[in-house]
């Protein structure tokens, strides 16, 4: 059975303030938009779209419907093309598989190179892949906790397991 460790609502709000803060003061780089990804990354994308003062929109990866993940994506990688710069929140880069896909449909629709960044509350050091911008930073060699974000705080116990349980070697 898996450690729950929740993330309570203000621990939730500065991990936002902090990445909003990086991008503040970011000198060579600022997003156009602030990308969303679905699911985890929806809550945060609005409250960073709000702190940053930027427009948001959204790709949902997670329900793996081609209409609302990958076509986004080709329309996204159209916007770069046309000089935009899109920054993709996600809540937690655990495994990097999320990433690792998002990165090579943008590239595949021609996205250009430097236009896309990658931003996470929590970074795993472990992950196959790196973010730009995180509030947090843990080792899954080491930590081995199922983080349970605001959002996710009404799923019922055994739904929060079975999420946890679909990728068993986040948490072996």
């Amino acid at each position: 059975m898996p450690v729950f460790t929740d993330i309570p609502q203000d621990e939730f709000v500065a991990a936002i303030r902090a990445i909003a803060a990086q991008l503040a003061t970011s000198v060579d780089w600022r997003p156009d938009f602030i990308i969303g990804i679905g699911r985890g990354g929806l809550t945060p994308a609005v409250f960073l779209s709000h702190a940053a003062g930027l427009p948001m929109l959204s790709v949902d990866f997670s329900s793996q419907v081609a209409d609302f993940a990958d076509e986004p994506l080709v329309k996204l990688a159209a916007r770069t093309r046309a000089g935009e710069r899109l920054l993709f929140l996600d809540d937690i880069n655990d495994s990097g598989r999320t990433i690792t896909h998002l990165r090579g449909a943008l590239v595949a629709a021609g996205a250009v190179p430097g236009s896309i960044r990658f931003a996470t509350l929590i970074d795993n050091l472990s992950s196959a892949e790196r973010v730009d911008y995180s509030a947090r930073t843990i080792d899954r060699t080491v930590t081995k906790d199922w983080f349970v974000f605001p959002w996710e705080a009404i799923a019922p116990a055994a739904a929060l397991a079975d999420d946890a349980a679909a990728v068993p070697e986040r948490l072996a």
